[in-house]
């Protein structure tokens, strides 16, 4: 155990350093990006023609390309006619959902409205879903994720009881920030239990469907054919994206959910598109062409972020097990570290950070603001998301071991 005092004269030598980092967001850094840069000839001036002839230059086809709706319905589980393509990002088609939940409501049922609605979140979790939720006045309601998911115990109750319960929020592979993979038992359950809301629905946030960092990843169980078995085809919204496969400023989305909530929300659409960029649909499936193409693509991902990811553990491992200064889960695919440090000492040990060149997600961001514009956050000030995925290996090196200096620095100093 080092004395306060040696790592106060170690955390002053990395601030003589002159660091300046960004570990805020799960970024792509350059290693990962350059792999998709074929991707770039797929289409030109002679073959920016669909499979079936369609002229990828003009308006049209709202759905998306056919062979498109076909990759993401094998990223999805489900058929390639359940398939709804969009832009680049899925996070914009989760918005749209939730405005259309507010403007018209769903299903038939009346719109969601601001100051009474309510939003199951497993926490920690993503702070741009709780963005969301924010900006239009829904109010948050957390609950514990386990080990295996979230706490189900706990939102069967919630759901069933109060009719004000209109959405659970989740992301379900790899949960951003915990890398926690939901268990077959807690899908089941999510697409059986009863909820006393009748326009109740689960937006399905799979954003690291396939972003295994070893070859043994997470199973994660098909909640679509679940829903359909329990009688709930409508429940779920799920949706993914090539965000972080090819390239988060230029890739391709993709959402599907049941029938009737689809064709609302196609409906919608008609009025805000004549169509998305198919170019770049015909770019990506040209590029990866089936199931077996992406998961190729993403061994060599894995090859580049497992070691980011073995880096961090073990330096966590070196540095602060043991010592009760922090506990930490290491993640079989996805994007980020989870960190729990003890109470009261996220915000200073980030603010540490920040102190000495590295700027990480802020303290309190994996919680939600439970009431727009109100008081929310993290209530036991510990748990702290690591974004090791942007640095080089040196750079990353010097941040992971930067945090364990400031960590337990705090928690001594406390």
């Amino acid at each position: 155990m080092n004395t306060l005092e040696q790592l106060k004269n170690e955390y002053a030598r990395y601030q003589a350093m002159g660091l300046k980092m960004d570990m805020s967001r799960g970024k792509p850094g350059p290693d990962t990006l350059v792999l998709s840069d074929d991707m770039m000839a797929c289409v030109d001036a002679t073959n920016y023609k669909a499979a079936d002839g369609t002229d990828t230059r003009n308006y049209g086809v709202l759905e998306g390309i056919a062979e498109c709706r076909a990759l993401f319905g094998e990223l999805l589980g489900v058929s390639a006619d359940k398939v709804l393509v969009g832009g680049n990002s899925s996070l914009a088609l989760q918005f749209d959902f939730v405005t259309m939940a507010m403007t018209h409501g769903l299903r038939g049922n009346s719109p969601w409205k601001a100051g009474k609605t309510k939003v199951l979140f497993p926490v920690p979790g993503y702070d741009r879903h709780f963005a969301i939720a924010a900006h239009y006045g829904l109010e948050a309601v957390t609950v514990p994720m386990n080990a295996d998911g979230p706490d189900m115990d706990a939102v069967e109750k919630m759901v069933a009881e109060d009719d004000s319960i209109s959405c659970l929020w989740c992301v379900p592979k790899y949960s951003n920030p915990t890398g926690i993979t939901f268990s077959d038992d807690v899908v089941k359950r999510l697409a059986a239990m009863k909820t006393a809301a009748p326009d109740f629905t689960i937006i399905y946030d799979n954003a690291y469907c396939v972003h295994d960092l070893y070859p043994q990843g997470d199973v994660l169980r098909n909640i679509m054919v679940d829903c359909e078995n329990a009688g709930n085809p409508e429940r779920v919204v799920a949706v993914c994206s090539t965000s972080k496969i090819s390239f988060p400023g230029a890739g391709v989305c993709a959402m599907t959910a049941g029938p009737e909530t689809m064709a609302q929300f196609k409906k919608r659409l008609f009025f805000q598109t004549i169509g998305h960029d198919k170019i770049n649909m015909l770019r990506h499936t040209r590029y990866y062409r089936d199931m077996a193409g992406i998961t190729a693509h993403m061994q060599k991902l894995a090859d580049v972020l497992r070691p980011k990811f073995d880096l961090v553990l073990s330096i966590l491992e070196e540095r602060l097990a043991g010592k009760g200064v922090a506990q930490w889960f290491a993640p079989r695919g996805g994007y980020f570290i989870s960190v729990d440090v003890n109470p009261g000492c996220a915000k200073r040990t980030l603010q540490l950070m920040k102190e000495a060149g590295v700027v990480m997600t802020p303290a309190g961001a994996t919680y939600p603001t439970l009431v727009a514009g109100g008081p929310g956050g993290d209530p036991e000030d510990r748990n702290i998301r690591i974004a090791p995925t942007f640095p080089g290996l040196e750079e990353l090196k010097t941040c992971a071991e930067l945090f364990c200096v400031c960590a337990e620095m705090v928690w001594m100093d406390k």
